[in-house]
């Protein structure tokens, strides 16, 4: 089997256990940059995540424009995908949903989300957020609807993993498909446990040796990760799509 074969199944089963896990549901999505041409990734035609199979996947340009005659629908919101690859060359995977634990402190003006719990720790040791007013005005869906608004919403990410979006939902970076979605399933939980902690008073958040130690010992390679990603992908009903464990 060639690589790309390989990670079309895998960006099915991130999909799959993305949607399992509450992370999506009729919306959100999720992309991984091509194995061979890093100038293009791979992302679903417009469909819901616990439906998409490998022949929904569609192949994109930086520019987020559909690579080919394919002409299915795609989704809106691709840009936020193409910008962030076209702005961070190590980031191989990106999430974007709308998860609604994390919503509150994307409107917050005092309180900013933060690493709580160990396996919150791939939230880094900042977590912006994006606000569409103030640079495209208070006129917009929220939606990030072209290059223009990826672009600015990649530059708020900056080097992070993790970008709120006012009012919206979040944009996750990550070096592999199977990172971004081991953060995408934790950050809704790490954003239940600071909310309840908020509740009893001042909160103790990861220090920064913490989070970097926590980090390197999750790598993709690590057998703690290919774990977490063969139980999701058991739990989500597509285990034959699972490759070899990467060593």
């Amino acid at each position: 089997m060639s690589d790309i074969e390989q990670v079309r199944k895998d960006l099915v089963i991130a999909n799959r256990v993305l949607a399992l896990e509450n992370v999506v549901d009729a919306y959100g999505h999720v992309s991984v940059r091509h194995p061979e041409r890093p100038d293009r990734f791979l992302l679903s035609r417009s469909r819901s995540p616990q439906l998409v199979g490998a022949a929904d996947i569609q192949e994109f340009g930086l520019d987020g424009k559909v690579v080919g005659d394919d002409n299915r629908p795609p989704y809106l919101e691709r840009f936020i995908h193409a910008a962030i690859y076209e702005a961070r060359p190590e980031i191989h995977a990106v999430v974007h949903a709308h998860a609604e634990d994390i919503l509150p402190f994307s409107i917050s003006k005092t309180t900013r989300l933060q690493a709580v719990v160990g396996s919150g720790s791939n939230l880094g040791h900042e977590v912006p957020v994006w606000d569409i007013r103030e640079k495209f005005g208070d006129a917009t869906n929220l939606l990030v609807m072209n290059i223009e608004h990826g672009r600015d919403l990649a530059r708020r990410l900056a080097g992070n993993t993790v970008c709120l979006m006012r009012g919206h939902g979040f944009a996750a970076a990550q070096a592999s498909l199977q990172e971004v979605v081991q953060m995408s399933v934790y950050l809704p939980r790490n954003a239940r446990v600071q909310m309840a902690a908020m509740r009893l008073g001042e909160i103790n958040p990861l220090s920064f040796n913490e989070i970097e130690v926590k980090r390197s010992s999750h790598a993709r390679t690590s057998p703690e990760s290919w774990r977490a990603w063969e139980y999701w992908a058991h739990r989500a009903g597509c285990a034959e799509l699972l490759g070899k464990p990467s060593r």
